[in-house]
C-alpha cells in the first residue's frame, strides 16, 4: 500500500472538515445558539486570563490585535476554500457531502458512547486476572 493510499482518507477528512463546521453553524442556529453570547464570554475569560498573567494594557491591546488579525486571515482562509469547494462540487454534492459527515459524526459519536457505557460495567483488569 503506497503512502498516498495510507494518507487519502485523513487528507479527505481534513479537507472536508470547513464543510462539517459550516454544516454545524447553521445546525446550531435553530437551538437558540447565540455568537453575540458566546464572544462575550470568549472576551471574559480572556480578560481573566490577562488579569491572572498581570499583563500590562500595552501587551492586552498588542494580543487583542493579534488575535483579531488571526481571526481576519481564517475567515480570509475559509472564504477562499469554500470558493474552490464551490467550483469542485455542486449544491447538491456539498449537501450530500454535509450529510455524510454528520452521519459518520452520529455514527462515530455513538460508538464513543457505546464504549464508554460499556467499559463502566466491566470489571477492572487486576480483578479479572486475580479470578
Amino acid at each position: 500500500m503506497s503512502l498516498r493510499q495510507l494518507f487519502a482518507p485523513a487528507l479527505l477528512a481534513v479537507a472536508l472538515m470547513p464543510l462539517a463546521f459550516t454544516a454545524q453553524a447553521g445546525h446550531h442556529e435553530g437551538r437558540g445558539y447565540d455568537r453575540e453570547q458566546m464572544a462575550e464570554r470568549m472576551e471574559e475569560r480572556r480578560q481573566e486570563v490577562y488579569q491572572r498573567a498581570e499583563l500590562s494594557e500595552e501587551q492586552q491591546d498588542a494580543l487583542n490585535e493579534a488575535h483579531a488579525d488571526h481571526r481576519e486571515a481564517v475567515k480570509a482562509l475559509q472564504e477562499e476554500y469554500h470558493a474552490r469547494i464551490a467550483e469542485i462540487l455542486t449544491e447538491e454534492e456539498r449537501q450530500a457531502v454535509s450529510e455524510a459527515m454528520r452521519e459518520v459524526h452520529a455514527e462515530q459519536r455513538s460508538e464513543r458512547e457505546h464504549g464508554k457505557r460499556s467499559h463502566r460495567h466491566e470489571k477492572p483488569a487486576v480483578e479479572s486476572a486475580a479470578e
